[in-house]
């Protein structure tokens, strides 16, 4: 007890929203301090996480599609949750590290850390998650789900004996709840989200014009040109795209539009909005009569999608919004977790878990 009282006056409490994409960091008492995509190097020849501070976060991520044979850019995590477990402890401890000072945590105590994981993973992925995060310097891990830190980042009264619902759209997964009291009613996580609207885009291209294309030539034109609803006033923008010939194997260029773009999302977001009517039919009748004075909160990167809140507006006839600042809503959630941390830690799965 003794330990615990000195460790919550020195301590240092993380708050991590463990993306596909993205990694963001909170520091109790500071907010956020770190947000970098989850992307590492690696040696291509023994497997191992290249000694460079260099080769985790933003820098790796522009070695993707770039990187010569010895040389490996890997996203070490897949439909938010771990695919290469040593990757993700060495991503994990870099990030740690820069978020709290290489000295400061190891000299006086490694940090307690609470991650947002999706919804819909199981008990062995809860798991991964837990060891990755002590292997990388934790002293105590929590896990919260991702659509409640969501809720709360996006300043949704969880708390009150009324409906909230939350669609936080990240890249590996669309997190979707109806809550109430402080407590999910209604929950779906579907693995469909912005790594799959990327996937649509290069499947269109070497589908229709033989040309291949990598993530982040099709990350760029989702975010330029993407959409999910024709452009207000019929102005379809077009862009310029590179990549290779499939059939000569030379580089090209050509412009594409953003009408046959928003044509090749139309399957993943038809996914996501099918999975928001699901979650509906299931609430209880209150909770749905409170939907229709309070709406749909929008969060997560992939919530950012052109039109996207007017489809699913459409499909389900309620009002919605995207959330002050979608990106960090779940990081900023976590912040929450940890402001409120020795009065919420019982009820949160843990590593003194039986999981």
């Amino acid at each position: 007890m003794f330990l615990q009282k000195i460790f919550g006056l020195f301590g240092v409490d993380l708050g991590i929203d463990l993306g596909t994409c993205n990694t963001l960091v909170c520091v109790r008492g500071q907010g956020i301090v770190l947000n970098e995509p989850s992307v590492v190097a690696v040696n291509a020849r023994n497997g191992k996480v290249m000694q460079n501070g260099m080769a985790v976060g933003l820098v790796a991520k522009e070695m993707l599609g770039r990187t010569p044979g010895s040389i490996k850019a890997v996203r070490p995590l897949k439909d938010g949750v771990i695919s290469d477990f040593n990757t993700t402890e060495a991503m994990l401890r870099y990030f740690i590290t820069r978020a709290t000072g290489e000295g400061r945590w190891k000299s006086l105590t490694r940090p307690r850390v609470v991650i947002a994981v999706p919804s819909g993973i199981t008990t062995v992925e809860k798991q991964a998650v837990i060891q990755s995060a002590e292997r990388a310097g934790a002293s105590r891990v929590f896990l919260v789900e991702e659509p409640m830190a969501a809720a709360i980042g996006a300043g949704l009264p969880v708390t009150e004996p009324t409906a909230s619902m939350i669609v936080d759209i990240g890249g590996g997964t669309t997190e979707i709840a109806i809550i109430s009291l402080a407590d999910i009613s209604v929950c779906d996580s579907v693995r469909v989200a912005g790594d799959e609207f990327d996937q649509a885009i290069i499947d269109h291209m070497k589908k229709t014009y033989n040309m291949l294309i990598g993530e982040q030539m099709a990350e760029r034109i989702k975010i330029e040109i993407g959409s999910a609803a024709p452009f207000p006033g019929g102005n379809e923008p077009s862009m310029e795209v590179k990549g290779r010939d499939m059939i000569s194997g030379h580089p090209r260029k050509m412009t594409i539009s953003a009408g046959e773009i928003r044509e090749a999302l139309q399957e993943p977001v038809t996914s996501i909005v099918e999975a928001v009517s699901h979650v509906l039919e299931q609430a209880e009748a209150e909770l749905a009569a409170d939907l229709v004075d309070n709406g749909i909160t929008m969060a997560g990167g992939s919530s950012l999608l052109r039109g996207l809140t007017t489809v699913i507006s459409n499909a389900t006839g309620l009002e919605v919004r995207l959330a002050e600042d979608p990106l960090t809503c779940v990081a900023r959630g976590t912040a929450v977790y940890l402001e409120n941390l020795e009065l919420w830690k019982d009820t949160m799965e843990s590593d003194a878990d039986e999981m």
